[in-house]
């Protein structure tokens, strides 16, 4: 008995020596993240685009604040990612007009508040300067929508030297547009620090929302995206519906 209780505990102990334990550590967990596709740096995003979240729109009737924009080069995306990085869990988005027409009403419907963003090429025409989607569904679709009372930011594209006189011009069409319907505008910002010369995006003595400069001023962007957010939620963007 002795002799087969001997041999059971040297087979064991032999069985624990010849497996190798991997004991659980932060640099780990960090190599397994690398390889899905995570950033290697705790606490930053990762730098890949995120998947947009509009596929998951109707799991629930209604969110904070949906992005929107158009776009032809890609800025006006980029800067709406930005944007909807900033604000996070609360937004959704970023969603290109694009793919809404036919359907704006119901999809606008869907949240609290809206931030819309546009390029500028047709500059210094009087109206349909976007060059994009927008300008399909100014003077029509959107003509029959109810918005009244519906918080809405602007943000727009341009190139504040090549085009110093138009910077930026179909951002205030943009805006006008929501403000003809009813909707309660906020974002107006300062003109300083950027190199323009006039703009059909200014309002008083400010620019009737965020205006960026990819092509000159892209160093600025981060930092102004997440200066005019905090002032979205400061104004009280997410606040209460309509």
């Amino acid at each position: 008995m002795k002799m087969k209780l001997s041999i059971v505990a040297a087979a064991s102990s032999a069985l624990l020596s010849s497996c190798t334990v991997m004991a659980f550590s932060p640099s780990s967990m960090n190599d397994r993240h690398r390889l899905l596709g995570g950033s290697s740096s705790f606490g930053v995003v990762s730098s890949q685009r995120r998947t947009p979240l509009s596929s998951r729109r109707d799991f629930w009737k209604l969110y904070a604040i949906g992005v929107f924009f158009g776009t032809s080069t890609g800025s006006t995306e980029d800067a709406a990612y930005l944007l909807v990085d900033e604000l996070g869990d609360d937004a959704v988005g970023p969603i290109d007009i694009d793919s809404i027409q036919g359907s704006v009403a119901k999809e606008f419907a869907k949240y609290d508040a809206l931030i819309v963003g546009t390029p500028t090429w047709n500059t210094g025409a009087d109206v349909e300067r976007s060059g994009v989607g927008w300008d399909e569904i100014y003077y029509g679709e959107m003509q029959d929508l109810n918005l009244a009372g519906k918080k809405v930011g602007v943000f727009g594209l341009g190139d504040s030297v090549s085009y110093a006189e138009n910077y930026a011009d179909a951002s205030g069409e943009l805006h006008d547009v929501f403000e003809a319907l009813g909707c309660q505008m906020m974002g107006y910002t300062s003109q300083d620090g950027y190199e323009h010369e006039a703009s059909k995006a200014i309002r008083g003595d400010k620019f009737c929302g965020l205006l960026l400069d990819a092509v000159n001023q892209e160093e600025l962007s981060p930092e102004r995206v997440s200066k005019w957010v905090a002032q979205l939620k400061d104004e009280g963007i997410l606040e209460g519906g309509i």
